[in-house]
């Protein structure tokens, strides 16, 4: 797994060890990020991140700053590891995601929400409801699922894409 584009491309990213961590494939990526445009500027909040990889290729493509968050102890080393092997000094926080962004009431851009896959249908009334506080006017949610068990927002669903399994969605608060 490597950054696609921008300041950091080619650099290879790690994931976590286990079966809990499913990083978004390069191909994903690239794709979402072509279908996102320009992220120079933006303020990123990547939730349950990871590797780090969505959060990490929005700062290589210019995104002014990063907030990781995930749970698992092995994803934070894995998130600080590949922010120090590209040079960055991102916010990672660890802790629970809805708690986080409960607590939170600050501007973002662009939010990466990618959940283990079967926690999704739990998570979609705490994260509609909590989500747009925390979100600039024109900012986007983009969620990461499986497409035999999406993520539904009940948030205003800007395009959809499909690429394998995987289900990507982009909302707008």
């Amino acid at each position: 797994m490597r950054v696609v584009a921008g300041a950091y491309k080619g650099r290879a990213l790690h994931a976590p060890r286990g079966r809990r961590t499913r990083p978004t494939g390069d191909r994903v990526r690239e794709a979402l990020f072509s279908i996102l445009g320009d992220v120079t500027g933006l303020r990123v909040l990547d939730l349950f991140a990871g590797s780090g990889a969505l959060g990490i290729e929005a700062l290589s493509r210019g995104a002014s700053e990063a907030v990781f968050l995930d749970r698992d102890p092995r994803a934070i080393a894995a998130i600080r590891r590949n922010l120090d092997a590209v040079g960055s000094s991102a916010a990672v926080v660890q802790g629970h995601a809805i708690e986080f962004i409960g607590q939170r009431q600050t501007g973002y851009d662009l939010v990466f929400v990618d959940p283990p896959y079967d926690s999704a249908r739990r998570l979609v009334g705490p994260l509609s409801e909590r989500l747009p506080a925390l979100l600039t006017e024109d900012a986007r949610i983009v969620t990461e699922s499986d497409k035999r068990q999406p993520l539904l927002l009940d948030l205003p669903l800007v395009l959809e894409r499909t690429y394998g399994d995987t289900r990507i969605a982009i909302h707008r608060a």
